[in-house]
């Protein structure tokens, strides 16, 4: 039941976050790169961060923050990952780390997971991104841009992104 409380306080804040969307810097051109991943469709998190070749951006300006449903018991070295246990039954994100990349200004972000997430979609929606890209399946309020590739394919979808940035004219 507490689950059930939990997940429709966090749609609920995703519907509002929708409604006040900033969308002046949609057209802006791409400096700066944001990735969310489900870490329970996708680990190679390294085979992401080599799309600064594709866009001709810095490596330094691609960042990935990751999701996992539950922690586990083992010490975790990895700073930027979230899990159901850093977000209250209001919706509330408690980590330090979250709310400093929704925060960010990236001129791209990628919502890198399949399906509905209630985490992923909420902190999509939270997001300060100008250009959100998302891979088909996803919800589409969320997402200017949604990519019908496989969670699994890494190559692809960097490929695929640069592609449509570059009819946007976004990137050159």
């Amino acid at each position: 039941m507490f689950r059930k409380i939990k997940l429709r306080s966090l749609r609920k804040v995703t519907d509002r976050y929708l409604k006040s969307r900033d969308t002046s810097q949609r057209n802006a051109r791409v400096k700066t790169i944001g990735f969310l991943v489900n870490e329970a469709d996708f680990q190679n998190f390294e085979a992401l961060y080599e799309i600064w070749n594709e866009l001709g951006i810095q490596r330094k300006d691609v960042k990935v923050f990751t999701f996992i449903e539950v922690k586990k018991k083992l010490p975790s070295m990895r700073q930027n990952q979230l899990n159901n246990k850093d977000v209250n039954w209001r919706g509330d994100i408690k980590n330090q780390n979250a709310t400093e990349f929704l925060k960010t200004p990236f001129d791209v972000l990628v919502g890198y997971y399949k399906g509905a997430n209630e985490y992923l979609d909420m902190m999509v929606a939270q997001s300060q991104a100008g250009f959100k890209v998302g891979v088909a399946g996803s919800d589409e309020r969320l997402f200017d841009l949604l990519i019908d590739v496989a969670v699994s394919e890494p190559k692809k979808i960097r490929t695929e992104i640069a592609k449509y940035l570059r009819i946007l004219k976004k990137i050159e």
